[in-house]
């Protein structure tokens, strides 16, 4: 009896020994399956801003130069290319052509100081990018600050599209775009721009028009187109102080002749 006792104690125990793994296998819950991290793709970087080479651009189109030499002789194209390159404002450039420095008698450049050729070169940019649909707005909030900064400013107008620039001794328009892609502008304009700041206000006037030649009526005589022969002239008429002079002598001559007769009778 104890020995059948002693075997089912000892089944029992190994019974539960053999089956507590496999409970403590079935509480446990299966590993989550890992986590794949997909990585995010960095943004493309923006694309470089254009170079804008100055010097080369001006020596292309044109011709502008008289212009450009000023502006490497005076240093001034490395302060306008930091402006359109090393700057968010951009820059708007009025380029005179060749022909409006030769056409310029008076005053004469050459007459200028270092630092006032300097300004005067300045003068003729503007530290921000303008395109011309912008010059309308420009034209109500003259006078404009230029590079040359202090009073060097000039005036803008827009007539129908057509920009005109004024700087007191000069009235320009901007006769074409050389370049208009921001962040720089470049116009051509008509004539040099020369500031009042250099000049002073005792601007000249502006020379008179030239008369108009006066239009000569053919006359009633002249030769006919065809080759024929003009009508011979009509003799002139007597003048009045002729008519009353013979008209006085017949009166006289009819008085003797009268007078005479009386005598006789």
């Amino acid at each position: 009896m104890e020995k059948t006792m002693m075997f089912i104690v000892c089944s029992t125990l190994v019974l539960l020994l053999c089956s507590a793994p496999a409970y403590a296998q079935k509480g446990k819950s299966p590993p989550s399956p890992p986590i794949s991290i997909t990585p995010t793709p960095a943004p493309a970087p923006a694309p470089a801003a254009e170079h804008v080479n100055l010097t080369e651009l001006l020596s292309v189109a044109g011709p502008f130069h008289t212009f450009l030499d000023y502006l490497v002789s005076t240093k001034v194209i490395e302060t306008l290319q930091n402006q359109a390159n090393d700057t968010e404002e951009g820059l708007t450039l009025f380029v005179p052509k060749d022909k409006a420095f030769s056409s310029l008698k008076t005053p004469s450049l050459s007459n200028l100081t270092a630092d006032q050729l300097k300004s005067l070169c300045l003068f003729h940019a503007l530290p921000h990018y303008y395109s011309l649909s912008d010059f309308k707005n420009l034209s109500q909030a003259s006078p404009i600050m230029t590079l040359a900064g202090g009073t060097y400013t000039l005036n803008f107008t827009d007539n129908s599209g057509t920009v005109l620039v004024g700087s007191g001794w000069t009235n320009t328009k901007v006769s074409s775009s050389v370049r208009s892609t921001d962040p720089v502008a470049i116009y051509q304009v008509d004539k040099v721009l020369l500031p009042e700041a250099i000049f002073g206000t005792d601007i000249p006037p502006m020379p008179a028009p030239a008369p108009s030649p006066d239009i000569v009526a053919p006359s009633a005589d002249a030769p006919v187109a065809d080759g024929g022969h003009a009508p011979s002239q009509p003799t002139s008429t007597p003048s009045s102080s002729y008519r009353i002079m013979s008209f006085s002598a017949w009166s006289c001559l009819v008085l003797i002749l009268s007078g005479g007769m009386a005598l006789f009778l």
